[in-house]
């Protein structure tokens, strides 16, 4: 990656034992006081918060690191969808901040990087005081509410999960292409990317590996993640830590569902509201996003 994007960043790369054997997680650390971990969405990597990582750091340890099969981390393969299910991706997460000795940290998430923090906050209750979610409502949630509304906003949902090797082969025929309409056709445009971060996401898009794990993780969030979901609300399982959730108001997950109301059904603690910008607020309205984050998680830990 380019290092302009950090440049007060150490840029560091952890090997944690997961399900699939050892896995490599690069990431960027840099400033000091309570952890912070940040977690990126599709199709970007850690270079996401860029704008955003530099002014957290004044207060926090930041680091912001790669899921697995995004950007330059380990990209395993070949035990159907669960090398990709969230409980998988939140544990390495979770064996990353442990190897830097961070027993208990925050988060601030977006996207599919939020549905790992979710997940990560359940499985691992003792480990994450507070909880920040960028522009989603929890998945089972959205798949219980699909109508021709959310189908249609939410198209790469039902294409991503197709069997193999359709859409890894549409993808990788062009794969810029498919990142400028994508991430082009939302309420910002590409206006909203930094060149050094464009160049990142393309480059990362590039390697059919990554391409596959991107549809993987949508695989897994329609098959054994609504298991483990559902087992969840079957056993009463909630989040029991401060939750603040944001969503753009210019998005889709507005135009299509509550988000706040949704979160209720999962967090007793939860806060939120709708920011005037689209889906990717840490680079849409940086600043707003950076004021959000220090009032939220200067709390009670």
């Amino acid at each position: 990656m380019q290092t302009g994007l950090f440049p007060s960043f150490q840029r560091r790369k952890a090997v944690v034992e997961s399900d699939c054997g050892e896995l490599a997680i690069p990431f960027v650390l840099g400033g000091e006081g309570p952890p912070l971990l940040l977690l990126h969405g599709f199709p970007q990597t850690h270079a996401m918060w860029h704008k955003v990582a530099p002014a957290l750091a004044q207060r926090f340890t930041v680091v912001a690191s790669d899921l697995r099969g995004y950007g330059d981390a380990g990209k395993p393969s070949g035990d159907g969808h669960n090398f990709y299910g969230k409980r998988a991706m939140a544990a390495d997460q979770w064996r990353l901040m442990r190897s830097l000795g961070y027993e208990r940290f925050d988060i601030l998430a977006h996207d599919r990087g939020a549905r790992v923090a979710h997940r990560l906050a359940l499985d691992h209750p003792e480990a994450v005081g507070r909880l920040m979610l960028l522009d989603i409502a929890p998945t089972l949630s959205m798949y219980e509410q699909t109508d021709l509304v959310f189908a249609t906003v939410y198209w790469h949902w039902f294409f991503l999960i197709q069997k193999a090797p359709l859409p890894e082969t549409l993808i990788g025929a062009d794969p810029e292409f498919m990142l400028r309409s994508f991430m082009g056709g939302r309420h910002a445009g590409l206006k909203a990317f930094a060149p050094e971060a464009w160049a990142e996401y393309v480059r990362a898009a590039r390697n059919p590996a990554a391409i596959h794990a991107m549809c993987e993780d949508y695989r897994a969030s329609a098959t054994i993640d609504l298991e483990h979901d559902r087992e969840d609300r079957a056993a009463g399982r909630i989040l029991r830590i401060p939750l603040r959730v944001l969503w753009g108001e210019f998005g889709g997950l507005n135009r299509c569902l509550r988000p706040l109301e949704r979160w209720k059904d999962y967090a007793p603690d939860v806060q939120g509201r709708a920011l005037p910008c689209g889906h990717y607020i840490a680079e849409e309205l940086p600043e707003l996003l950076i004021g959000e984050a220090l009032e939220f998680f200067k709390g009670p830990r």
